[in-house]
């Protein structure tokens, strides 16, 4: 097994910790988030690598010492994850054909079993906030998961009926939670239960501020510059809190050939103003179509500020908002041109790709987040064509459900955990 790095907090309290300890916590003690003392370089031959679990389990061994990776991630990452070419230079990498048909489902589906082959018998509460698509694929990826009890907090009517459906349906270990705010409300609430320990149990989180969620979504940067020979590619990246970007970010910093970095936003666009010379991100979150981008405050901010200076985050990274007006005719010009159906946040990035003129100086990925088929009505009204239902979507509403409603106070979550 490799010498692989120890995790400390963004914060600076406490001793530096193994990467089991930094994935059951979710967050550090002090309220941090965790990165790594030192970053790996991508391993020999990683352009050679016999396929992508063999290719994943290389890199993720350069991370983290756990046994037997080729066998986890082969379980976990069993899905296609095809790199689709629209013309001019521009790509899309489809990360949707997963159980819950988001890319969260990389994340999701390898901390799951990273965590049950991590607990040893120790019993954990995974508590996630959830704009949309996190909470599903959290869910379908812990389901049954022995010694794990999942409790997932979303904001109510803020998400699509798709995703509603994926994060309600009734699970083993899986309690949904509807929360009358936003999903900084619910990420908030889920700070506090940490800070203060609630529940009796452990906590930990399964979110991107957890190192075991974000450290797998690293891969797909690698499966695209590999499927492109690896020429430096600018990867486009729909964005909301900000760790599907810091993934991409460690990656290049691993040795990745990369070009650059976009941060493609909604209205919800206190990262690309902050990458101009604004202050950090303070306000709430807004509505939008593209709504698992809606955060007002992203956590991994701090993850980004920790590893980078503000001077070299600004230079690696352009940030560029889209409104709702603008993705809807990005998803009609890119259906008329292409053939191509995109979902809302796909589309966000699509237009980011057209307004900034990328795609002539060299290969552009955009990636492609989520299924069209989880937002029907919007992609119907943009392109006038309704996406088919994948099978997997189709049956859940005949499944049962389970979910309550809360107010967003921590007095309301800690019934919960109780």
């Amino acid at each position: 097994m490799p010498s692989v790095p120890q995790y400390v907090s963004t914060r600076g309290g406490g001793a530096s910790v193994p990467f089991r300890r930094a994935l059951l916590d979710g967050l550090a003690p002090d309220g941090g988030l965790y990165v790594p003392t030192e970053i790996p370089a991508l391993p020999d031959g990683w352009m050679t690598a016999s396929d992508r679990a063999d290719l994943g389990a290389r890199v993720l061994a350069e991370w983290l010492d756990v046994p037997d990776l080729d066998a986890l991630v082969a379980d976990a990452l069993s899905f296609p994850v095809p790199l689709i070419g629209l013309g001019d230079g521009v790509f899309v990498l489809e990360l949707f054909h997963g159980p819950t048909l988001s890319f969260k489902d990389v994340g999701a589906r390898t901390m799951a079993r990273l965590m049950a082959q991590t607990l040893g018998g120790e019993e954990v509460t995974i508590l996630a906030a959830t704009s949309g698509d996190t909470g599903s694929a959290v869910a379908s990826g812990f389901e049954g998961v022995p010694g794990v009890r999942v409790v997932l907090l979303y904001p109510k009517g803020q998400v699509s009926a798709v995703q509603e459906r994926q994060l309600i349906v009734r699970r083993a270990g899986v309690q949904a939670l509807a929360v009358e705010g936003t999903f900084d409300d619910c990420q908030r609430l889920v700070k506090a239960a940490f800070a203060e320990g609630v529940g009796g149990r452990r906590l930990s989180s399964a979110n991107s501020i957890n190192v075991g969620r974000l450290l797998p979504q690293m891969l797909y940067y690698v499966w695209a510059a590999r499927q492109l020979g690896g020429e430096p590619a600018t990867f486009v990246v729909p964005s909301g809190n900000l760790g599907n970007l810091t993934a991409g970010t460690l990656a290049r910093r691993a040795g990745l050939p990369v070009a650059g970095f976009v941060a493609a936003h909604n209205a919800n666009d206190g990262f690309p103003r902050f990458l101009e010379g604004a202050d950090v991100p303070s306000g709430d979150s807004v509505r939008t179509l593209s709504n698992a981008m809606d955060v007002g405050v992203p956590s991994n901010l701090e993850r980004l500020r920790a590893l980078f200076s503000d001077a070299d985050l600004r230079q690696t990274v352009r940030g560029h908002a889209v409104t709702d007006d603008e993705t809807t005719a990005s998803m009609r010009r890119v259906h008329d041109e292409t053939g191509y159906l995109a979902d809302p946040h796909t589309a966000v990035g699509l237009e980011a790709v057209r307004r900034l003129g990328l795609g002539e100086a060299g290969p552009v990925v955009v990636l492609s987040t989520a299924h069209p088929a989880k937002f029907p009505e919007a992609v119907a009204q943009a392109t006038g064509v309704t996406p088919r239902t994948p099978a997997r979507l189709a049956t859940l509403w005949d499944a049962p459900t389970a979910v309550e409603t809360i107010p967003a106070t921590l007095d309301a979550l800690r019934a919960h955990l109780s």
